[in-house]
């Protein structure tokens, strides 16, 4: 029984001028060459033209040949074009994944992190100056609530341990009320002013040392800023724009330095 004989193909003989085929093989076709001297001759030359290529490839001036080289740095653009038309595909590709993020945040809603979360949570006495704002405007609707506009920057200290900003001259103190807190007792003293409307200036004692420059914190329609300096921090709130608040602030922490 006679073995059966795979033929030697070109596709064959392609493969072993690129090194794409097993030992094996390369023996089946280097016989093939062997008996036949036109086919080797081609072949030999391809081998040629693939190392002239590599030398030229790798940079090495001067052994291959002129148009070899010249080949080889035309093969070497078209890769590099090649190269860039894969990396365009791929911008492409995450351009699209982009616009279908935009597409799907319009449809669905916004997918990035949102303010709340961002934003630094403010201390727990800015709630309760809001609180004490609350209870002011609660006041200002019964008759039967009297005010008491008597300010004492002095008294409050001596009583409190608190120390009061100095408060600008346009401001008019319409209230002064001291609320019990989880951290002792603290201030609220209601003013009349003409930017921002009635506004409340609370001071407390957090229990903690620290200096806060004064910062903002929007909620709903009450709106504060708040500082610290030392062991007293205070907070300004109000119906009013954030910006006006925050400048207030500023003023009033300047005061007590």
């Amino acid at each position: 029984m006679t073995a059966l004989v795979d033929p030697v193909t070109d596709a064959d003989l392609d493969a072993y001028v690129d090194d794409q085929l097993d030992v094996s093989r390369r023996i089946e076709v280097e016989a093939f060459l062997s008996a036949r001297p036109e086919a080797a001759a081609r072949v030999m030359s391809d081998l040629r033209i693939r190392d002239e290529l590599r030398v030229a490839l790798a940079g090495s001036e001067g052994v291959a040949r002129p148009a070899t080289a010249d080949a080889a740095r035309r093969l070497e653009r078209g890769l590099g074009r090649g190269r860039v038309f894969g990396m365009l595909q791929r911008t492409a590709a995450v351009a699209a994944f982009v616009a279908a993020g935009w597409l799907a945040n319009g449809i669905v809603g916004p997918m990035s992190v949102t303010k709340v979360v961002a934003s630094p949570q403010p201390p727990a006495y800015v709630d309760e100056a809001v609180q004490a704002h609350r209870t002011t405007l609660l006041r200002e609707n019964m008759p039967s609530q009297t005010e008491a506009p008597n300010y004492n920057a002095g008294e409050i200290r001596a009583a409190t341990a608190i120390v009061m900003p100095s408060l600008p001259k346009d401001w008019k103190v319409r209230d002064v009320q001291i609320y019990p807190s989880r951290f002792g007792p603290s201030v609220e003293i209601a003013v009349e002013t003409k930017e921002m409307g009635l506004v409340s200036l609370f001071a407390i004692r957090p229990g903690t040392f620290d200096v806060v420059k004064p910062t903002v914190a929007p909620s709903g329609d009450i709106s504060s800023a708040y500082f610290q300096i030392g062991d007293v921090a205070y907070a300004v709130v109000a119906k009013s724009e954030v910006h006006d608040l925050d400048r207030a602030a500023e003023t009033l922490a300047r005061t007590l330095y």
